[in-house]
């Protein structure tokens, strides 16, 4: 074994030696590593491995429309976005779920998970509903201009057989564009969080 000395420094001998032993200290089998002692792996050996391509666990599952709580759709920093400072509270309509908010003196927001009913079922019962594309997902506008409301709803697609609705009203039942305005935000901010 060479002797550590300036002079072999300046020939730059030992300049290796310090990345020489970071690689053999990572050498074995992950999980394995022991540290200098024989005892547990130390804190830079573990480091190491994570380093050298073990894999890191994934991230979880994709979410299900069985899973989804309506009520946690809209995060507080997507509610401020759609103007609504009141949390939402959970309803259920028949067999889906959902979730209302209401800024008062202002407008109501439902969000509905339907299991059961795609697109083309909500179609035939909506001579309303005009067709269009929210993010990734299939969508459905529903309003009555002729009418003016101030209601609308926009409906995503999830899938075949299986939608979410979110439904706007405004408290003087007028301005149905500011009611579809209004969808389309939370819309926007609810597709995202859809599979």
């Amino acid at each position: 074994m060479t002797s550590f000395s300036p002079a072999l420094l300046r020939q730059g001998r030992w300049l290796a030696a310090p990345a020489l032993l970071v690689v053999l200290a990572g050498c074995g089998q992950p999980g394995q590593a022991q540290s200098a002692g024989g005892g547990t792996p130390s804190r830079h050996t573990a480091v190491f491995s994570a380093s050298a391509g073990v894999p890191e666990p994934g991230p979880s599952a994709a979410p299900t429309l069985a899973t989804l709580d309506p009520c946690a759709v809209l995060s507080p920093v997507d509610r401020s976005t759609a103007g609504l400072s009141t949390f939402g509270k959970a309803k259920k309509v028949g067999e889906t779920r959902g979730c209302d908010w209401t800024e008062p003196g202002a407008f109501g927001v439902s969000v509905t998970v339907d299991e059961k009913s795609g697109l083309a079922d909500l179609e035939i019962a909506r001579k309303t509903a005009a067709k269009t594309k929210v993010g990734a997902h299939q969508a459905l506008r529903v309003s009555d201009k002729k009418a003016a409301d101030g209601t609308c709803s926009v409906l995503l697609g999830v899938g075949a057989a299986a939608s979410v609705q979110i439904d706007v009203s405004n408290t003087s039942f007028t301005d149905t564009a500011l009611a579809c305005s209004r969808a389309n935000t939370v819309a926007g901010l609810v597709e995202p969080k859809l599979p």
